[in-house]
């Protein structure tokens, strides 16, 4: 046990701080990604959400003692790992999707949370401040100061802590108010529809949220039916004709019938940049797939008539596969188009002055209809081209897009106003059920008035304060709201058409606004993905995730609390629990992305709720990102964030609970800057030094996967498939100063236990390196500073290198003075060998290893694209390398250059090679062993035999190197 600050609270080691099991965690975050029903993301949208398996695991880690804590109640170290055990069997059961509403599981959960804190309350006994800080009788609450998706906090309020949760971005608010603070409030409560009330008189039990979901089920429902009846005939069925079914065998059974349509598909035109055809509206078409599915093959062919073109459906694989699939691009991804009449190119500058100009237009591709069990793909006609211009919305948003922003391309298209985001009949149909939105809450209103005047004790009327019928409509209006907004998400000219399972792609299914070439409209009135009605059964099944029914049964978890706030000024309430996941430096642009539902929100319960939106759109320049457009530059931008950053962090190290520790996620993508002086540093270097100049020591660093792999990006925009949990504690105010060799003194010491438990623990060896961080600064952080012998301060980098050179020598006993970016591929190779692994993998190992995989691609080791990484093989790597001249040396690419010389231009060409390579020789040849070994063991035979004829041809090498130079022989022995 250790004091905390001068009120000496007496702390004990949580189990987030020894040991967890990484990879039930990473398994059951990894399957959550891919759950849709049930889930409570279906809510709403947010960026970077974090796996509520995560959260819960993270949390659960974070409350209960450490069996090495308690060693009156655990002696030995066999005990301790028994217990240990146990806990770990719970949270593997845990962290599993099918267990999240366990009543029983949870129930144990909580029991095992409460059971240490009763603990800790005996042993703060006589604290002057007991009643306050240590009732065995109530749990300190939680609080998530940038609560984002609201993953964290729900899954607080799930083990049983009072949830409050803050945020500067109101949508982010919302929907934290949806998920924590909005069900517990009406837990319990029958619905007040007319038609489920005879069920609400009956025997049916409405327990937790499920009579708030039945409400907004209904009136969801009756929104969508009143909505088709007021603008339906804008969205027209389409008759198959007995022409179309005549070329189109496909068709036959469909001749004479109407099909609904689930999408129209749209091609943006410009002017042609050839004069002789500058009247022609050519297609900017960056696909022609329509279906990709193997046997399910359809694609559109243009054909072209002199001065104009037609669009025709085929079926069946295009003969010319790779022309279909790009398009009327001129090359692949990224490349310029080229004119379908003239074959002119069109670079993208005369499209964004095209666009800039309004003279970017759209022309219907290909409509895709409802058919029997499949999707039915039509050409377009002129009816339903027709149809969608007849549209004319009443109200249209028409505040600014930034002029420029994070993860924001449109604007330099000519579409500068939100309005220009979506056609005229999104719009019409967006601005309809934002309207019914409000006539919803009014007919709630009535309702549940009506349901308190009947008095009726088994309608449990809403009568408690905060909770009446105004409340209630409101409340039910948040889901609604939110619900128009998923429907948004789906609706407009961002959206694109996903080719493989014929499916809708959302305007977000990346974190930015990328320009869309062309784009998919769906009929919200389908019954299909990306349709009105598969949104509201996706949002009512996601109550079942929310407000755990302990809230309603046992009335001890007070209502929780979400307000807006800004984490930087805003004070988190005395000693309270705090797990948070804050903004990702320059990675997304939260609140400019924000404002695409901010301002449907406002529109539709604006009135309703005038406290959170008062703003034309959502705040921006307090937002904690590093947006070099806000701020002029890149070094401003990121003095900014990190100046914010520190001032939160140490109102979380002033603030919180001095007995738990406070866990932060670190998920930004890897980068590096260069100081004046030449210096580089890592984003995870800087993160950690604006930890650790908070307040906070370190004492625990997690990588867990906590993002889906499969994102639509790739290397240069990735968006990580992991993030680092941070587990901090308030450093000690009377810490002592050591010296560099003391310090390194006692990381031998410490991190030597540390490592044996993450091996008994099963920890895998790519998250090993990332999970020893945590032991090691926390012994830099025991100390008030660390400085050299000649007095100057060891810093979070060097610290860095120092954990990292320890723990190579625990492990092996070798690499210690390897640069990072070698010890980074060591490690890599350990692994994956040569193989193809996920980019966020590789950004955890490269995290740890204080460097980047943008550095190791620049050191010319590494290739990365389309969100996966591998090593180089010596093959692969340029014949004209020049240690002397390579910016980025490193000990792995010597290795590999040596392999590849000697294989391919035999011994005396490699000796030649080892001349220039000097003064590293050495390491390089201790490489060669350490690598042999690791093929060996691994069973690369071939790797091995290429390893093994380097390490055995190697004194020849040195003998014709020496040769060579004529010198120091002694860079060459043993």
């Amino acid at each position: 046990m250790s004091a905390g600050r001068g009120d000496a609270v007496k702390t004990v080691r949580k189990l987030i701080e020894v040991a967890l099991p990484l990879d039930d965690i990473n398994r059951a975050a990894a399957r959550e990604k891919s759950i849709r029903h049930g889930h409570p993301s279906t809510l709403h949208l947010w960026w970077a959400r974090r796996p509520l398996a995560a959260a819960r695991a993270v949390l659960f880690a974070q409350l209960v003692d450490d069996p090495s804590s308690r060693p009156d109640l655990f002696r030995t170290k066999e005990e301790q790992e028994q217990e240990r055990k146990r806990l770990f069997g719970i949270l593997r059961e845990l962290v599993k999707w099918e267990n999240t509403t366990n009543e029983e599981l949870l129930e144990g959960a909580r029991e095992e949370i409460r059971e240490s804190w009763r603990r800790t309350c005996a042993d703060n006994a006589g604290h002057p401040r007991a009643a306050e800080l240590f009732n065995k009788e109530r749990l300190p609450a939680f609080h998530d100061p940038f609560a984002g998706g609201g993953a964290i906090p729900l899954e607080a309020q799930r083990l049983g802590l009072e949830a409050h949760a803050s945020d500067l971005n109101p949508v982010a608010v919302l929907i934290n108010k949806a998920m924590i603070e909005i069900p517990p409030k009406f837990a319990g409560r029958p619905p007040v529809n007319p038609e489920s009330r005879g069920q609400a008189l009956g025997a049916k039990q409405w327990k937790g949220a499920t009579g708030l979901a039945e409400d907004v089920r209904y009136y969801g429902q009756w929104m969508r039916d009143e909505a088709e009846r007021r603008i339906g005939h804008l969205y027209p069925k389409v008759r198959v004709t007995e022409a179309m079914a005549a070329e189109r065998p496909d068709l036959e059974r469909y001749a004479g019938r109407e099909l609904t349509v689930i999408a129209w598909l749209w091609a943006r035109t410009v002017g042609s940049p050839n004069p002789a055809f500058a009247d022609v509206q050519v297609p900017l078409v960056s696909n022609f797939m329509l279906s990709t599915r193997k046997g399910k093959e359809a694609w559109v062919e243009p054909i072209v008539e002199g001065r104009n073109y037609r669009f025709e459906v085929r079926v069946g694989p295009p003969s010319d596969a790779e022309a279909t699939k790009r398009g009327t691009k001129i090359g692949g991804s990224g490349s310029p188009f080229r004119c379908l009449v003239s074959g002119v190119p069109m670079p993208f500058e005369y499209l964004r002055s095209e666009g800039r100009a309004g003279r970017m237009n759209a022309r219907l591709m290909a409509i895709v209809a409802e058919g029997d069990r499949s999707r039915i793909y039509l050409p377009p006609t002129p009816e339903h081209e027709a149809a969608a211009l007849a549209a004319a919305p009443k109200w249209r948003p028409d505040s600014t897009l930034p002029e420029r922003a994070l993860g924001f391309r449109v604007q330099q298209y000519g579409m500068t106003r939100w309005a220009d985001l979506f056609t005229e009949r999104q719009l019409t149909a967006l601005t309809t059920l934002s309207d019914l939105v409000g006539e919803a809450r009014e007919k709630v209103h009535q309702e549940a008035i009506l349901v308190e005047e009947t008095g009726d004790a088994d309608l449990r009327p809403l009568r408690d304060e905060g909770a009446g019928p105004a409340a209630y409509a409101d409340a039910v209006s948040v889901y609604l709201a939110l619900l128009v907004d998923q429907v948004a998400n789906h609706s407009s000219v961002n959206c694109g058409w996903n080719s493989p399972n014929g499916q809708m792609r959302a305007v977000f299914a990346r974190q930015a606004l990328p320009m869309v070439w062309d784009y998919a409209e769906a009929n919200c009135f389908a019954s299909s993905s990306g349709s009105y009605a598969n949104f509201l059964e996706r949002q009512v099944k996601g109550f079942s995730a929310l407000c755990p029914q302990r809230i309603m049964d046992a009335g001890v978890i007070q209502d929780a609390r979400v307000i807006q706030a800004d984490a930087t000024l805003t004070a988190v309430p005395y000693g309270a629990i705090v797990s948070t996941d804050p903004p990702y430096f320059d990675n997304i642009g939260y609140s400019d992305l924000s404002d695409f539902f901010y301002i449907w929100l406002r529109y539709s319960i604006g009135s309703s709720m005038p406290d959170l939106f008062t703003t034309l759109a959502t705040p921006k320049n307090d937002e904690l990102i590093a947006s070099k457009y806000r701020h002029g530059d890149k070094e401003r931008a990121e003095a900014f964030f990190l100046d914010g950053m520190r001032h939160a962090l140490s109102r979380l190290a002033s603030q919180a609970h001095s007995e738990f520790p406070v866990s932060i996620y670190y998920a930004f993508k890897q980068s590096e800057t260069t100081s004046d002086a030449g210096v580089v540093r890592t984003g995870w270097e800087t993160f950690l030094h604006s930890v650790v100049e908070s307040g906070f020591g370190i004492s625990g660093t997690w990588p867990i996967r906590t993002e889906k792999q499969g994102r639509v990006i790739g290397y240069e925009t990735n968006a990580l498939a992991s993030s680092i949990v941070l587990v901090c504690r308030r450093r000690r105010p009377d810490a002592s100063t050591a010296t560099r060799q003391g310090f390194v003194k006692a990381l031998r010491r410490d991190l030597r236990g540390a490592i044996l438990d993450f091996q008994r623990a099963g920890i895998a060896p790519v998250d090993l390196a990332q999970a020893a961080i945590g032991p090691g600064m926390g012994t830099y952080t025991g100390f008030a500073e660390v400085r050299t012998p000649a007095g100057q301060r060891v810093g979070v980098g060097e610290a860095l290198s120092l954990i990292n050179e320890v723990m190579e020598e625990i492990l092996s006993g070798q690499e210690a003075q390897l640069d990072s970016d070698t010890r980074w591929a060591v490690a890599w190779y350990e692994t994956h060998g040569f193989g193809t692994a996920p980019f966020g993998e590789a950004n955890t190992l490269a995290t740890a290893k204080n460097t980047s995989v943008a550095g190791l691609v620049e050191a010319g080791i590494l290739h990365a694209r389309s969100g996966q990484v591998r090593l180089l093989r010596p093959e692969e790597l340029p014949e004209d390398w020049n240690p002397a001249t390579d910016r980025r040396l490193t000990v792995w690419e010597m290795v590999q250059h040596l392999v590849r010389v000697l294989e391919g231009e035999g011994e005396i060409a490699a000796g030649k090679l080892l001349r220039r390579i000097g003064g590293q020789a050495g390491a390089a040849r201790e490489l060669a062993y350490r690598l042999y070994g690791v093929c060996e063991r691994q069973k690369r035979t071939a790797e091995a035999r290429a390893y093994n004829s380097l390490v055995i041809s190697w004194p020849e090498l040195a003998r014709i190197a020496q040769e060579e130079r004529g010198e120091t022989r002694a860079l060459f022995e043993e």
